[in-house]
């Protein structure tokens, strides 16, 4: 069959520390005042992307790969992973601090939770004045002080708080201990996995007065104790793919967009384009399929060229 780009129905999820911006920045069709993340590329079992436009409107991510696994993942995609499609995909709308967290490598994730790691990058698409993220520690620590600070609920006094801005591009390793911030839309980049350890929740209830699940012991051996790097410089050439992160899972680059560009594949790997700001076009065999702020599309590996066209800003990711 021919092959186009192909968008899918978000999968919206009500969070308690959710908002409203993914309905006011983003222009999704939420339903809850508290919708916290719009999962737009997913395989995660019981939560399955499905097609939105064109001849495979209605099937899912993973029967659409049954169909064409080379055509749709890349030679080099289906080497590493088989047919699994290996990446999730969110917008995340943080109108309160979300959980102070961390996630497992791999080999504990396979371990404990027959998953994958996850590994996982941020690009901040909107943040309101004097916004925050926290990020690993101050300074290296260790178990004996973590834990004596998590038991003090004064955790927060050895973690790094950072102020964000639109742009600013963050990669998270394995272990490293985070959270999203109150007043930040992000686009999130990350190893199809949904396992994470959450710390601390800043002792909030629910309606029934019930606190969510915390995983002290489990985080244990699962934290990276020492300082990290996490925040990313990067250039932004007009009408260039301009290098973020590449890492082991993904490499993911940023497209200032004015005007027009050709842009070609990467060899062996579908390419995922999500557009944080403005509006733009795939022109594939001459036809044109159009995009706006919040959309995100997955151009099969078997579409080899495309001219981009528009103002926009586009993050671009393959494998």
């Amino acid at each position: 069959m021919k092959f186009y780009p192909l968008q899918f129905q978000p999968i919206l999820k009500d969070r308690i520390w959710g908002g409203t911006k993914l309905k006011s920045v983003l222009n999704k069709e939420i339903t809850t005042e508290t919708t916290g993340e719009s999962w737009e590329l997913s395989t995660v079992p019981n939560d399955v992307s499905v097609v939105a436009n064109g001849e495979l409107k209605d099937k899912n991510l993973n029967e659409i790969i049954e169909l064409s696994p080379e055509a749709i993942l890349g030679k080099e995609v289906i080497k590493r992973f088989g047919n699994q499609f290996p990446l999730l995909f969110k917008f995340i709308d943080a109108k309160e601090d979300l959980s102070i967290q961390l996630h497992p490598n791999d080999e504990l994730a396979k371990k404990r939770h027959n998953s994958f790691g996850k590994t996982e990058m941020w690009y901040v698409m909107q943040a309101d004045k004097g916004s925050r993220l926290v990020i690993g520690f101050k300074k290296d620590s260790n178990k004996e002080e973590y834990i004596e600070k998590l038991a003090n609920k004064d955790l927060l006094s050895l973690l790094d708080e950072i102020e964000v801005n639109e742009g600013d591009v963050f990669f998270l390793e394995t272990g490293t201990i985070h959270a999203i911030g109150g007043g930040v839309v992000i686009a999130e980049i990350q190893q199809t996995s949904d396992v994470t350890y959450r710390l601390y929740d800043w002792d909030r209830v629910d309606i029934n007065g019930n606190g969510r699940e915390l995983h002290t012991d489990l985080a244990l051996d699962a934290i990276n104790f020492n300082t990290t790097k996490a925040k990313i410089d990067y250039q932004q050439k007009v009408n260039e793919s301009n290098k973020t992160v590449h890492c082991d899972y993904f490499k993911t680059n940023v497209i200032p967009l004015e005007g027009k560009m050709n842009w070609k594949a990467h060899k062996g790997s579908f390419t995922v384009f999500m557009c944080t700001q403005g509006e733009f076009s795939l022109e594939v065999e001459n036809t044109a399929y159009s995009y706006k702020m919040g959309d995100t599309v997955l151009a099969p590996a078997a579409i080899e060229k495309a001219m981009i066209t528009g103002n926009a800003n586009l993050l671009e990711v393959w494998i």
